[in-house]
């Protein structure tokens, strides 16, 4: 009897059947599914990233209000931004009442009498106040009454370390130029190594993700808010408050117009963790806080062109302001009747430990 041979037959996806290169190809296609599946995975759980800000008990610790407001800080008479500008120190500023405070509020404001080059040839005379003391952290509360705005000036409620800047970091809590008809701008500036690339929780509309002071022309990270958070409008509905967060998690900024202001800033006991989203969400995720931000005074000036505010796409195509910046700022006196900003108070509260 003969015996023959079985050819066993195999279907097409049964792989005992396949070629050696196909079986090599069939391995490879499988890893690369296997590292794609992995990579994916990974990349979700890295865009997903986000700090715990959890609920701090915040305490009264500073108060800046009152006929005093102007008791705890120093008047600064340099001008590190290269502006148009005399800033003077508070003996001229009260002699020319450009810095006054009463029971209900504080003024800071800007000289609206010299014209001509023979008076301001060296810049129109502003006031840029720094306060004693520094701060590591704590939440900060500015009630604003009234905010600047002209053509050519370029005014900011902020915190920096003026003497380390900017290895110990800059928040603008308030900054906008000229007419102000844009909207309030909060932006970080720091040292290498800040980044805001990451997820974020906030209203505002975000700008650059670097926020290493020398890249994009100096921009900083920054997030614009809606036209009603400075200027006239804001102005026009009795200000407003501002609230900065500065903790290890990240650096919050909250906004509200009068009307709307929580009431737990009203009764001197504010809770973050109720107030929703933040305008502007700097998180810690790819940014270390604390090393970034050191020793931070609270400043408030009000500045005449410099690289913003003179720029061509800020002061004539979006402002509409007429000559150049400097030519207009020396010349126009009673431009400056709405630059000046009113304080409410300030106030700095910090976590119980």
């Amino acid at each position: 009897m003969a015996v023959g041979a079985a050819t066993a037959r195999y279907t097409a996806w049964d792989p005992r059947g396949w070629s050696l290169t196909k079986r090599v190809s069939a391995a490879v296609g499988a890893v690369v599914i296997i590292v794609a599946v992995i990579v994916g995975a990974v990349l979700g759980v890295r865009a997903n990233r986000y700090p715990s800000y959890t609920k701090l008990d915040y305490r009264l610790v500073e108060t800046y209000s009152g006929s005093s407001f102007f008791n705890k800080f120093y008047y600064a008479t340099s001008d590190p931004a290269g502006g148009f500008v005399q800033y003077i120190d508070r003996a001229a500023s009260e002699w020319l009442n450009l810095t006054y405070a009463t029971d209900t509020s504080a003024v800071l404001k800007v000289d609206t009498t010299y014209n001509g080059p023979e008076q301001v040839a060296d810049g129109r005379q502003s006031v840029r106040i720094t306060s004693n003391n520094t701060y590591a952290d704590g939440l900060f509360v500015f009630d604003i009454l009234h905010t600047p705005y002209a053509c050519g000036i370029w005014p900011a409620l902020w915190l920096t370390d003026p003497s380390n800047w900017p290895a110990h970091g800059e928040i603008d809590v308030m900054e906008a130029v000229n007419m102000g008809e844009w909207g309030n701008q909060a932006t970080l500036h720091t040292s290498s190594g800040c980044n805001m690339g990451v997820k974020r929780k906030e209203t505002g509309t975000a700008l650059y993700k670097t926020c290493y002071w020398d890249a994009n022309d100096e921009s900083g990270c920054g997030v614009r808010g809606a036209k009603a958070t400075y200027g006239p409008e804001f102005n026009s509905q009795g200000g407003g408050v501002y609230a900065m967060e500065l903790r290890d998690a990240g650096i919050r900024v909250w906004h509200w117009v009068r009307a709307d202001i929580p009431s737990d800033i009203i009764s001197g006991s504010p809770d973050p963790s109720t107030w929703g989203k933040a305008y502007a969400d700097f998180p810690s995720t790819e940014c270390n806080i604390g090393n970034h931000f050191k020793n931070q005074s609270i400043i408030a000036n009000i500045d005449f062109c410099g690289g913003w505010a003179s720029a061509t796409e800020y002061y004539t195509t979006q402002s509409g302001c007429p000559d150049s910046c400097e030519t207009f700022v020396m010349d126009n006196a009673s431009n400056f009747t709405t630059a000046y900003w009113e304080f409410k108070s300030f106030k700095v509260y910090q976590a119980s430990t």
